[in-house]
């Protein structure tokens, strides 16, 4: 992807410096579990009230690295501007302040072209762990999109992991990652993710990962159609489309699931087959259409 040089993103948050310690867990944590607006370990409410009596405690003077057990750093700065010094590796920080302006141009061009309003979501780069208005992010839950704080969460990490271990390697992987959880964002825009959190609470186990699948296609076929624009103005180089694909393939349950434990439970899928993630991938990307998109309707 020729993504140097170009616009960076203003909705960069860069955490990677004052997150706290790194949190144990499944090594494919949200990649197997649905990344959406679940809370981790309690309700939304109660995640707000403890991060409200972080920051009064951190401007009271307290040191609340010390009091939760992770030494003296901080994690109460939740505004780049206030950090005095940058994250680390600011060629990563380059390349995803890039790939997010990028969805923010197609997404604003989408929306404007049918009369509507694009919200840009912000993105928030993080090490180890970092609290979120849906919960803990942690390197363990993998990427994933918060809809109260309308946030991506991305521990940089998970980008060595796709290649050392998933077999996905290359920038435009990469850049399909960023492009899935935007979709998340587009999801909540338009009312899918918050009909989906209705729905869900009178689902069983079974039907809700049903449904969960149909919400995750859908993001994949939305990464697809910004796809489609970055191809239209010229910035993909032979052989990006295979590797979103690639990726797309070998983080579906199935593959995620042979590789675990060695066998398959399609009931228990939640973001769809490898088969179905490059499958809607691809047809967003061919259509370049929001209506091409339609996961609820039919066969998957």
């Amino acid at each position: 992807m020729e993504w140097k040089g170009r616009r960076q993103s203003d909705n960069v948050e860069d955490h990677r410096g004052d997150s706290g310690g790194r949190i144990g867990g499944d090594p494919f944590g949200g990649r197997r579990g649905i990344n959406l607006p679940i809370g981790r370990g309690g309700s939304v409410g109660s995640v707000v009230f403890f991060i409200v009596v972080i920051v009064i405690l951190h401007f009271m003077g307290v040191d609340v690295g010390q009091l939760l057990g992770g030494g003296s750093t901080q994690t109460s700065n939740y505004t780049e501007s206030q950090n005095a010094q940058p994250g680390p590796n600011d060629e990563m920080k380059a390349f995803v302040g890039t790939v997010l302006a990028e969805t923010e141009d197609a997404w604003n061009g989408i929306f404007a072209a049918a009369g509507r309003q694009y919200s840009e979501p912000r993105l928030v780069l993080f090490s180890g762990s970092f609290p979120s208005a849906c919960g803990t992010a942690s390197s363990a839950t993998g990427p994933f999109y918060c809809p109260p704080d309308q946030k991506v969460y991305l521990d940089t990490d998970f980008f060595r992991e796709m290649s050392d271990q998933f077999g996905a390697s290359g920038d435009f992987a990469q850049a399909y990652v960023i492009a899935h959880e935007v979709g998340h964002h587009v999801q909540n825009l338009i009312g899918v993710l918050p009909k989906f959190n209705r729905a869900r609470q009178s689902m069983s186990e079974t039907e809700a990962n049903a449904m969960s699948v149909r919400v995750e296609l859908q993001a994949d076929c939305f990464a697809g159609i910004w796809a489609k624009f970055t191809d239209q103005r010229g910035l993909l180089e032979a052989g990006d489309i295979d590797e979103a694909l690639n990726a797309a393939h070998q983080i579906g349950d199935d593959a995620l699931q042979k590789k675990s434990q060695g066998y398959v439970v399609p009931d228990s899928f939640t973001h769809g087959s490898s088969a179905q993630r490059a499958k809607w991938f691809r047809r967003g990307y061919e259509s370049g259409k929001m209506s091409a998109c339609d996961t609820f309707s039919g066969r998957i």
